[in-house]
């Protein structure tokens, strides 16, 4: 709706992770420098771990777009799901057709398909998102998962992203040898009151703004107080903000105009 009127291509507050804006923060940066860093390396397991809305997924399609083509990736969204079908899940986001198979035989297919892809000299990457979400029986289904080597390498490559509460779940004694196994991690913290301006600035000028709208400083300064860093809550009160300078037909999106938006974000609640 405020698109015209402020002269943008883009949408530059969409909550949708797209990597085509990844602020690259100092911590994005590191975060991207350990996913990849694991991989390329064959270290086996790599976590990282944010709050909710700190970036992780966004961070996470940035780092699928810079594995080359050697690489065989699958990605897992939702994994509330049993061992049948997280396998059969893991298994389709490898392409492989495992419809009317059992568990053991979705297994076996899975273990082929890795013995081809190191033949080809491609290696194998599998991500899970939302890490958390996975019981310590399904935790224990991926570790198994990693054991499928030649005598030289590791034929599967996993990336666990999470909330702290995978960090958390990881301390079980239960899962000692997986937590064992986990060699690369990272911690995605908030953005600083000076970042989220930046990152702020970044969307609009990747949008197309030109020179308009503009935040204020004391904007900036109730968006950080609001949002605490954390990218997701930045947007939505951002986007919340350009709209309310739209109805008023200006520029210039100041600190009322935030505490606006943080109003209807809130249900009206005081901000």
């Amino acid at each position: 709706m405020y698109l015209e009127f402020y002269g943008l291509k883009l949408s530059p507050f969409d909550i949708t992770p797209n990597p085509r804006f990844l602020f690259h923060s100092g911590k994005h940066r590191e975060a991207l420098n350990h996913l990849l860093y694991g991989i390329r390396e064959r270290k086996g397991f790599v976590q990282l771990t944010g709050e909710v809305g700190a970036g992780k997924t966004t961070l996470c399609r940035a780092f699928l777009e810079q594995l080359s083509g050697e690489f065989s990736t699958a990605l897992i969204l939702n994994p509330v799901l049993n061992s049948n079908e997280l396998m059969k899940a893991i298994a389709t986001e490898f392409a492989l057709d495992v419809r009317h198979l059992d568990r053991l035989e979705t297994l076996d297919a899975i273990n082929k398909f890795l013995l081809k892809q190191a033949e080809r000299g491609r290696d194998t990457v599998l991500i899970i998102d939302e890490a958390q979400n996975l019981t310590e029986e399904l935790l224990e289904q991926v570790r198994l998962l990693s054991n499928i080597e030649t005598d030289d390498r590791k034929l599967l490559q996993i990336v666990l992203l999470g909330q702290p509460e995978l960090r958390e779940k990881l301390n079980s004694p239960r899962l000692r040898q997986l937590r064992q196994r986990i060699t690369v991690r990272y911690h995605l913290k908030p953005l600083t009151r000076f970042e989220t301006a930046q990152y702020i600035q970044h969307r609009l000028d990747f949008a197309g703004a030109k020179g308009a709208p503009y935040f204020t400083q004391p904007a900036f300064w109730r968006i950080f107080r609001y949002s605490n860093g954390v990218p997701r809550l930045i947007n939505a009160v951002c986007d919340k903000a350009l709209l309310a300078g739209f109805v008023e037909r200006s520029d210039r999106i100041n600190f009322r105009m935030i505490g606006r938006a943080i109003r209807e974000l809130e249900g009206d609640i005081h901000a």
